[in-house]
């Protein structure tokens, strides 16, 4: 087998597998316009080992100098790593506090708002109260006064129907007494004229 063919082999075989396909023997021989399996195999054969050698990471411990150097480089990092987080965890932690003393101030006040805000309601309904208490006297003494005035109009109207009775019998005494005093003065002129009669006979 040529080196020339080996590498034909190697080349077809990259293609195949490039393209996502497994070359087989068969594939790489129809590629390769025919030859040998005996020839193709002992190629197919190097090809995989190669490629398994590409594949496969070195696997091989490290030097103690180097794995002392990583550990004592793991501590520093690993130390230095708490540090900022011990560092971040307590400025959170002061930050969480002042928060918390925020919201605790805030609570307080809202509380102290809560109580004065009570306390005005509890006026407020007190108040309230006072003036229904009051309403209900107002409107007592209204309808006490509306009777009253109602019956001042009664009597009022009654008055006034009796004050026209009177003025009717006022008219009607003034007319009597008219009459009358017209009748007493014919009945004087009468007596006078005959006692006038009477005197000038007795002459």
């Amino acid at each position: 087998m040529t080196s020339t063919t080996t590498t034909r082999i190697f080349e077809i075989a990259d293609e195949v597998d490039a393209a996502g396909h497994n070359p087989t023997l068969a594939s790489v021989r129809k590629a390769l316009g025919g030859g040998s399996y005996t020839t193709i195999s002992q190629a197919m054969t190097e090809w995989r080992a190669r490629k398994a050698a590409k594949e496969t990471p070195v696997q091989e411990a490290a030097p103690q100098a180097i794995t002392e150097l990583l550990e004592q480089l793991g501590t520093d990092i690993w130390t230095q790593a708490l540090q900022i987080c011990n560092g971040r965890l307590s400025a959170e932690r002061e930050a969480l506090e002042n928060d918390r003393q925020g919201l605790e101030a805030q609570r307080q006040e809202a509380a102290d708002l809560a109580d004065q805000l009570s306390s005005e309601l509890e006026a407020a309904r007190q108040e309230a109260t006072d003036l229904s208490k009051q309403l209900d006297v107002a409107q007592s003494t209204v309808k006490g006064l509306g009777d009253q005035l109602r019956d001042r109009e009664r009597d009022l109207a009654v008055a006034e129907v009796r004050a026209d009775e009177i003025k009717t019998r006022a008219t009607q005494l003034t007319d009597q007494l008219k009459a009358a005093t017209a009748q007493n003065a014919q009945l004087l002129q009468t007596i006078t004229d005959m006692q006038q009669a009477k005197n000038q006979k007795g002459k």
